[in-house]
């Protein structure tokens, strides 16, 4: 089922400067991670590269995914991927917490490998959680305006 969730205008006027390939495969994990948790709140940023943050409250430090976009690429980032498990060891990156799977298609997180770490990197956020959160499915917007 299609998540009726918009994506924020200051995002996606950045977002149409990407190539139509990266775009459509960010939509699709966008999409993918909604429907997986729509009660997500989605944080989203433009520093180093286009990011959207996918969080159980409006904190960054409840996040459990993220997509980064780059400039010919994007992954599925764990925001605490060392500390997921991951038999397959299909998670990369030599970060303290971070680890990530590079995405070139919808094949590479539309798997029942991905989808359990994904559930796992929600099942550890809520749990990990400091205090509850009155935020539900909402987008919060980080751009500046300029």
């Amino acid at each position: 089922m299609k998540n009726s969730r918009p994506i924020s205008l200051d995002f996606q006027i950045v977002l149409d400067s990407k190539e139509q390939s990266l775009i459509s495969l960010f939509e699709d994990l966008r999409e993918y991670l909604l429907e997986l948790y729509p009660d997500s709140n989605e944080l989203l940023y433009h520093t180093h590269a286009l990011t959207s943050v996918f969080s159980i409250s409006e904190k960054l430090s409840d996040a459990f995914c993220m997509i980064p976009i780059y400039t010919n690429h994007l992954n599925l980032g764990f925001n605490k991927g060392t500390l997921l498990k991951d038999p397959d060891k299909i998670l990369t990156g030599t970060g303290k917490l971070i680890r990530h799977i590079d995405v070139k298609s919808p094949e590479d997180y539309r798997n029942p490998t991905v989808k359990t770490l994904i559930q796992e990197a929600i099942r550890f956020a809520i749990t990990d959680m400091d205090k509850p959160t009155n935020s539900i499915g909402v987008t919060i917007s980080k751009i500046s305006k300029n």
